[in-house]
């Protein structure tokens, strides 16, 4: 038989009737593992050493064992077996957890209380925040069902709702002039260079006037943010929720009076929405319509 003709003709039943006999070490007791005969035993197992055409196991009277090639088989349907139930439960689990990703903040001081509520309201699905550091905060990579993000998406895959607004901070050195105000106007903040993430954050220079914009450098980690800020090297622009997230000694945030607030985006994939989005969309908004 034709190889490519043979792969397509081998089926995870065939596997399955495989390592249950070496597990089991007989067909008898294959048999009553699987719930079928021992001729149908017998049968699946010819089937495939006919579609791999190779021995793929020695009998004697008293026992069954692998052949040098079927247990090298044997290993690698092992390891398709475990990644078939690995994708069953990648494809349901979607009914009973809900993974949220983020960039940096998750959703500032409400985030505790969307945890505990959500716990409260929603028992059969578990909840997990996933900080993925990506323009979509995991949601393209398939790293979590839902993005909050705090930019729009161009990306006509992904639908979104606005659940919420957040003041725009600027992040400053302990020791900065500013950072005995109460709060500052982007005028006040000329001079400086701003440390921006161009991925997933929500600052640029259009947020100041063409003839005063700062200079910029450029990072994709919190932390060195935070780090580089506290140095009083460079300053920082972020939204609300950033300060509640990540307090740090040597780093104050003051309110930006004439800076437009963040928009806070629930963001899911358009043609396969999770079925905890609605929940989740009237929940955060509750919480944010608080403020």
């Amino acid at each position: 038989m034709d190889a490519d003709v043979s792969r397509e003709g081998v089926e995870l039943r065939q596997l399955r009737c495989l390592v249950a006999i070496v597990d089991e070490g007989s067909f008898t007791d294959a048999a009553i593992a699987l719930g079928v005969s021992q001729a149908a035993v017998s049968r699946t197992l010819a089937s495939l050493e006919r579609a791999l055409g190779v021995r793929l196991l020695r009998r004697t009277s008293r026992q069954v064992a692998p052949t040098a090639t079927g247990l090298r088989v044997l290993t690698q349907a092992r390891r398709v077996l475990a990644e078939v139930d690995d994708l069953v439960r990648t494809a349901t689990s979607g009914h009973s957890s809900l993974r949220i990703g983020y960039a940096w903040s998750a959703l500032g001081r409400h985030t505790s209380a969307f945890q505990r509520r959500w716990s409260q309201a929603h028992p059969e699905t578990d909840l997990h925040l996933v900080r993925v550091n990506s323009a979509t905060a995991g949601l393209a990579e398939g790293a979590c069902d839902l993005a909050v993000l705090r930019r729009p998406l161009e990306d006509r895959r992904f639908d979104c709702a606005i659940i919420g607004l957040e003041r725009r901070l600027c992040a400053l050195a302990a020791d900065d002039p500013l950072a005995g105000r109460r709060s500052v106007r982007l005028a006040d903040l000329g001079g400086r260079t701003f440390l921006i993430d161009r991925r997933t954050g929500t600052t640029t220079t259009d947020l100041w006037p063409p003839d005063s914009r700062p200079a910029t450098e450029e990072t994709h980690d919190v932390d060195d943010w935070l780090t580089v800020i506290s140095s009083g090297r460079c300053a920082g622009m972020t939204a609300e929720s950033t300060a509640h997230q990540y307090p740090r000694p040597g780093v104050v945030y003051r309110p930006v009076r004439d800076a437009e607030p963040v928009a806070v985006r629930l963001t899911w994939w358009r043609d396969d929405p999770h079925p905890a989005t609605q929940p989740a969309i009237e929940l955060l908004t509750a919480l944010y319509r608080k403020d």
